[in-house]
């Protein structure tokens, strides 16, 4: 799996300032007008800005720390070149490349270029035991889809749409510009067309020549056991219609979970206090203990103090896509008697009498409290 950190030279804490810098840095040295004919500058140019387009993303860099490019699932190509979103960077390198006569720029402000469709995001909130077991949720997005009386096309059916006679239906032209440096020549979306190619006869009267409309949508969404706040599910291609025959865009659904009144989560592993008795802390016994799925009985062994934690293995959340679980950890806290009956406290006061070990354990800690004022 290819490291976009590594590939961009910055740490995985870098900010977004500095990793902006990163790329412009190294998208000067590999730009392919600078490394005419030079196929390995070409892809190391195209890598690096597929890198910078997941990073320079919160939501996309999100999804990549937490399960690499493989969780992008196909979102985006490293084949892209058409680099939609960098042209505030391109534009630094403009000005500092402009100084040779008749110098062109190769980035493409180009709106006529297949662009994916943009991405959805949703919160859901899922109960503790949802999360835990799975379950499936459905979701209310508004999503950009095909004009349907159009069919996406922009017209009115039965009307005609024309090669713009400015950019010739390439939906770009050429601007020269003069500077102290020479004659610069640059290649942007054509301003008569809006980088479509076409001028529209009569636009649609449903999506006004867009092509797009905005639809309400239903999807069921399965959320798989284990799943914590922070965790997202990528539904990929059913976000927003691409645009020029572009690819659909994704659904991020971010996931929050409440917290449950009895256990407390870290990662895969649940904590969960437990109430003893002083019986049962010095004589040991079978305790009940609650899991997610069942109470079992376990054995304490005699003299457990209370603050005592022990583990039931595997008996904590599942782990997401996998077929193990966490652990239990529960702690031991002595219950102490507010009342007690006359015949409990003649026990208690024999007992205070007749508990060497106590006494003995007092007088060593006194000993070395005195220790410290000598």
């Amino acid at each position: 799996m290819r490291d976009f950190y590594e590939i961009l030279e910055v740490d995985r804490n870098v900010s977004k300032e500095e990793l902006k810098k990163s790329y412009k840095k190294m998208a000067k040295k590999y730009h392919p007008d600078l490394n005419p004919g030079d196929k390995e500058a070409e892809s190391k140019f195209k890598e690096i800005s597929y890198a910078y387009e997941v990073l320079s993303d919160d939501s996309k860099r999100q999804i990549y720390d937490n399960y690499g490019e493989e969780g992008l699932k196909g979102g985006f190509s490293g084949e892209s070149s058409g680099f939609g979103g960098f042209s505030d960077i391109f534009d630094d390198i403009f000005d500092i490349f402009g100084g040779g006569a008749g110098f062109r720029t190769s980035y493409r402000d180009d709106r006529s270029y297949p662009q994916k469709g943009s991405e959805i995001s949703v919160e859901i909130d899922l109960d503790f035991f949802e999360a835990v077991f799975g379950t499936e949720k459905e979701i209310n997005v508004k999503v950009k889809s095909k004009c349907n009386h159009c069919h996406g096309g922009g017209n009115e059916p039965g009307t005609k749409k024309e090669k713009c006679d400015k950019c010739h239906g390439s939906g770009q032209i050429r601007v020269e510009q003069s500077s102290p440096f020479g004659r610069i020549v640059r290649t942007t979306t054509c301003d008569k067309c809006q980088g479509k190619g076409e001028i529209i006869e009569e636009p649609c009267k449903k999506c006004k020549s867009s092509g797009i409309v905005t639809n309400a949508k239903k999807i069921n969404v399965k959320i798989p056991a284990g799943v914590d706040t922070g965790n997202i599910i990528t539904l990929s291609g059913q976000g927003n219609e691409g645009i020029n025959g572009g690819p659909k865009g994704d659904i991020y659904v971010y996931i929050k979970v409440r917290e449950d009144s009895v256990f407390k989560r870290r990662s895969y592993d649940l904590f969960i206090d437990i109430p003893i008795s002083y019986s049962d802390a010095v004589l040991g016994g079978i305790i009940k203990i609650p899991t997610l799925t069942k109470i079992v009985d376990y054995e304490i062994p005699k003299g457990t103090k209370g603050g005592t934690t022990f583990k039931l293995k595997g008996e904590g959340v599942p782990v997401v896509n996998k077929n193990y679980k966490g652990d239990l950890y529960f702690t031991v806290n002595i219950l102490i008697p507010k009342k007690v009956s006359d015949e409990e406290r003649e026990l208690l006061e024999k007992l205070r009498k007749n508990d060497s070990e106590i006494k003995h354990e007092q007088k060593s800690f006194f000993d070395k409290v005195k220790d410290l004022f000598d």
